[in-house]
């Protein structure tokens, strides 16, 4: 399948990327000027490479028509992390992917599968699957719904494959360090203590090797259209997740368990109903939590001076 990918040098992008072409898809990847392509630098020589800014998706119509796309996969989302939820900009995302999928539409796309996020439900506290109401409390959340709905309706006018994938909490190798997973795990390299909250809260972690290969299922999968809840399926409490960290790089580092009060918006429930995307797909997760969390020390053990400052 010829694929082009948006956010490939992004966390979730580089793995999914390395994972279809590992499928033997051919791929094009859109890279915005003066972008540092760290995560996928060896993966580079193996793709086409379109240089072109999301805000201008027009101005590399000719060179996607050249490569003619069977697919897009878009994961390019500006102001991701939690300091930029609410930022005006988070509404030239929209704009952007609007201008993207006509312009994939005139290269000849037939297929469109793009990340959503848990944040379009809003802060549900509890297991969510596809028909549950959204309800986002923020720019970001409220501009991926928004994103979503008018990608459906124009590959409905296109006649085009719509998929959206609601991803919730990802992680792993090469994750930004503003993350929970990878700040802690930076921390206790330094034998710092983190303050923390009392980690009570069930999060639905998933690796992102797992992820990745469950966008390349959709892809692969013609019939796979709709929403669809992208997670582990299984919530656990953070203190699991922080103590597994903590034990992996040295148990007798202390943890700042309570020294952080609860928000009064904290998300005390976050957990994914994963049956659509099974039944649509066949895909699982492969990765346990525990071999997850095993191989995302290691890489950052052995990638710490990336990370130090």
């Amino acid at each position: 399948m010829r694929i082009l990918l948006t956010g490939a040098t992004g966390f979730l992008g580089a793995h999914l990327l390395r994972h279809l072409l590992s499928r033997g898809h051919t791929a094009a990847v859109l890279l915005r000027p003066h972008t540092d392509p760290w995560r996928i630098a060896d993966q580079l020589p193996r793709v086409h490479r379109i240089d072109a800014d999301l805000a201008n998706a027009p101005a590399a119509e000719s060179a996607l028509a050249d490569f003619a796309p069977e697919t897009l996969i878009h994961l390019a989302w500006a102001g991701v992390i939690n300091a930029d939820r609410d930022d005006l900009r988070q509404l030239d995302n929209v704009t952007h992917t609007v201008e993207l999928l006509k312009t994939a539409n005139r290269a000849g796309v037939q297929h469109y599968i793009a990340l959503g996020s848990q944040a379009e439900y809003g802060p549900a506290n509890q297991r969510l699957d596809e028909t549950h109401s959204t309800n986002p409390t923020t720019l970001y959340g409220a501009s991926k719904l928004a994103a979503c709905v008018l990608t459906r309706r124009l590959c409905d006018q296109f006649g085009l494959r719509f998929a959206w994938l609601r991803l919730f909490s990802a992680y792993g190798e090469m994750d930004n360090p503003a993350w929970m997973i990878p700040y802690l795990i930076m921390r206790l390299l330094k034998r710092e203590e983190p303050e923390l909250t009392a980690g009570t809260q069930l999060w639905d972690h998933i690796y992102a090797g797992d992820a990745a290969a469950a966008i390349c299922a959709v892809a692969e999968q013609p019939a796979a259209a709709g929403i669809f809840n992208l997670g582990s399926g299984q919530a656990r409490p953070l203190r699991e997740i922080i103590e597994k960290l903590r034990d992996l790089v040295d148990p007798a580092l202390p943890l700042g368990l309570g020294q952080v009060p609860f928000r009064p918006d904290q998300v005390m429930h976050l957990e994914a109903n994963i049956d659509r995307l099974r039944a649509c797909t066949g895909w699982s997760p492969a990765v346990s939590l525990a071999d997850g969390l095993a191989r995302t020390v290691n890489w950052y053990r052995e990638h710490r001076s990336r990370y130090d400052n």
